[in-house]
């Protein structure tokens, strides 16, 4: 009944997601049909071309919404950066999750994938969103499987098939499908708006709007996933012993900080450094856990986690909480608990190297991925690339000081080079004197005699000052060179004995008389040929540098141990004259998928505003015009009359009559008043009778 109601939630939730999908398909075919309306309006003066274009970049967010609906509403299909895993290929996986679903309840799934997360998941492929058993399929890290103790990795499969015993897949393929849509549709919308400009200015309130459905969907779904995760965590506490639970809970937290870390201090700047990759990752981050150094790293990220609070976001509870809830439960009866597995036999749920090597062809794929090497080769070439690392800046502070020591020198004169050569080997070019002038060229390759050089001409200052403000500038761009304790660091010099002792050891290794030993937590740790310390030559380099005139004594040690001091290392350190640099953008490069996308934006958005352009533009031409006050003109006569008679033949020519007017008003004529009649007879004087 309670699987039924939260279906029946799930479902409404869902249902309102795709009313406000389609209420927005409506509201812009409403606008398209509006611009197509006015543009035939009689009295329009121009076609609504504003209207035309909102509607032309709305179309790429509306058709990326509704393939969104699409998606999610079909059954999910497989991930396509998972490795599916055969029952031939790993028997006793398949065999301990059978056990398990049993046990909880439930029947198996039908496959069982893998992937490069920190993770496990399970699914079904269930048609009517879910509410119909579908096709179940498991989802387990590879990161788990190569790093967990087989305890708790029980309890981790058996938390994930206790979701399918308590019938969680009803409201959990629902919300989920729910959720995936409204992450899918709000994805379509970034994506149109970052490949289109003109989408980019209408994707505001559409973003909005879905940003605010989403939390009210998570605001409600999430109390019941959150519960979900409880129930299932008590079924595999069932099953596998609430201890083993609780410390597969801590150790997966553990782990996924631990892997983020692998991934960006370690393989990605490897991978950028020199180009190569592990052909196995997963096995080489085994070998980081399972080292001596990183127990205690490890210790305080089990305890950081179970500090930090639930994200709002996250379907699962905090870690504390459930803890907490497993420190509830009653302990298991005497032989009810699994036993606990001999810790020196083999893992017996490792799968064939192969699975490891395909899921790391499928993580690290791409045509700038870089040369893949056996996982081993590629620890050492990383446990060398840490420690000589430091060697770059050493080289540019070098090459620095000499420039600034041969500018110096110009200008207080030019200086007679010696006649002869020096006598006595390297010491004797070393102790020629500063009057001698620079015995190395500043492009020439980083040596010992160069560095030794520098020290004894008093340059020991300038050229620390120069190290450590190139290893400033490099933590300050985010790149992790190794430096000693802060108690060394208050101590200018530290890093130029570290960096003199990296060059000795590069020598010795290139010589094959040592090797790096990979440290996990700090610089690599050079192993020096049999009877010498590890720390001798640090000691030797720290003494070199502190105590002016100590450098002949380090020169006899390099002696006896065989290193020319004039010799460079095999690989240039840092970048060489004359060739030019790799240029590194930090932009994302447009991948094929992605330029796809872009073309595809672009093409809706143009088609939807040449068409709708062109429509406008024959309603807006065609539209009828508004009738004005005209004066009457008669018709053609169609017949030819000759002579003012009343033929039958037609005219060949129609004969067009003057069009008659209405008479003209007559205008009165003015006439001017006549002056009145004058009399004169009175004063005409008359003649006498």
């Amino acid at each position: 009944m309670i699987a039924a109601a939260r279906a029946l939630l799930a479902l409404a939730l869902l249902a309102v997601f795709y009313a406000l999908v389609a209420a927005m398909v409506l509201l812009w075919c409403a606008f398209l049909v509006a611009a197509l309306w006015a543009a035939g309006e009689p009295g329009v003066q121009t076609p609504p071309m504003s209207v035309v274009t909102a509607c032309a970049a709305f179309a790429p967010i509306v058709f990326g919404m509704v393939w969104a609906v699409i998606r999610t509403a079909r059954p999910a299909v497989s991930r396509e950066d998972a490795v599916p895993v055969t029952r031939r290929g790993a028997p006793e996986l398949w065999r301990t999750v059978e056990e398990l679903a049993l046990a909880v309840g439930t029947r198996p799934p039908a496959r069982i994938r893998l992937t490069a997360e920190v993770n496990a998941s399970v699914t079904e492929d269930a048609p009517l969103l879910g509410l119909a058993p579908g096709q179940r399929v498991l989802y387990l890290g590879m990161p788990l499987l190569a790093c967990l103790p087989p305890a708790e990795l029980r309890a981790v499969l058996a938390h994930e098939l206790g979701h399918f015993s308590r019938r969680h897949s009803r409201f959990g393929a629902v919300a989920h499908r729910g959720a995936a849509g409204l992450v899918a549709a709000r994805q379509a919308i970034q994506e149109a708006s970052a490949a289109n400009h003109l989408v980019r200015l209408y994707a505001g309130w559409p973003m909005l709007l879905l940003g605010l459905y989403t939390r009210v969907f998570r605001w409600l779904t999430r109390p019941v996933r959150r519960r979900q995760e409880l129930e299932a965590d008590r079924e595999a506490a069932r099953v596998a012993g609430p201890g083993a639970m609780a410390d597969a809970l801590r150790s997966t937290a553990a782990l996924e900080a631990a892997w983020q870390e692998f991934l960006a201090d370690f393989l990605a700047p490897m991978r950028r450094a020199t180009g190569r990759i592990p052909d196995d990752p997963f096995r080489a981050f085994a070998h980081m856990v399972e080292a001596p150094e990183v127990r205690e790293p490890l210790a305080a990220l089990r305890a950081r986690a179970v500090e930090r609070p639930a994200d709002p976001d996250d379907a699962h509870p905090a870690l504390a909480t459930r803890l907490e809830r497993l420190a509830r439960l009653p302990a298991p009866e005497p032989g009810a608990e699994p036993p606990f597995p001999d810790p020196l036999s083999p893992h017996p749920l490792l799968l064939q190297p192969r699975y490891a090597v395909a899921l790391g062809r499928v993580m690290l794929s791409g045509p700038d991925a870089g040369k893949r090497v056996p996982w081993r080769d590629w620890l050492t070439e990383l446990a060398e690339y840490r420690a000589t690392r430091i060697l770059t800046p050493l080289a540019e502070a070098v090459r620095g000081v000499e420039a600034a020591e041969g500018v110096g020198r110009l200008r207080a004169g030019p200086v007679t080079a010696p006649e002869t050569e020096p006598i006595g080997g390297p010491e004797a070019e070393r102790f020629a004197g500063p009057e001698a002038g620079p015995v190395a060229q500043p492009d020439a390759a980083l040596t010992i005699q160069r560095v030794l050089r520098l020290l004894d001409s008093g340059r020991r200052m300038p050229l620390a000052r120069a190290l450590n403000s190139r290893l400033d500038s490099r933590l300050s761009h985010g790149e992790r060179t190794p430096h000693p304790e802060q108690a060394e660091r208050d101590n200018p010099l530290s890093a130029l004995a570290d960096a003199l002792a990296v060059l000795i050891g590069a020598q010795l290794v290139a010589r094959g008389t040592a090797y790096w030993a990979m440290n996990w937590t700090g610089p690599s740790i050079l192993v020096p040929p049999d009877g010498i310390a590890p720390e001798t030559i640090r000691t030797w380099a720290d003494t070199a540098v502190r105590l002016p005139g100590q450098t002949q004594r380090l020169g006899l040690h390099l002696a006896a141990l065989g290193v020319d001091e004039r010799a460079p290392l095999p690989g240039p350190a840092g970048p060489v004259p004359g060739e030019k640099a790799r240029r590194i953008s930090i932009a994302p490069e447009v991948t094929g998928p992605a330029r796809r996308r872009i073309i595809g934006v672009g093409a809706v958005a143009l088609t939807v505003l040449v068409g709708m352009t062109g429509l406008t533009f024959a309603l807006w031409a065609n539209k009828d015009e508004p009738s004005y006050p005209r004066i009457p003109v008669t018709r053609w006569n169609d017949r030819y009359q000759p002579g003012g008679g009343t033929g039958t033949d037609p005219a060949p020519y129609p004969t067009y009559q003057r069009p008659t007017f209405p008479d003209r008003p007559t205008v009165p004529t003015y006439q001017p008043p006549l002056p009145p009649p004058i009399h004169i007879e009175p004063v005409i004087p008359r003649s006498a009778p």
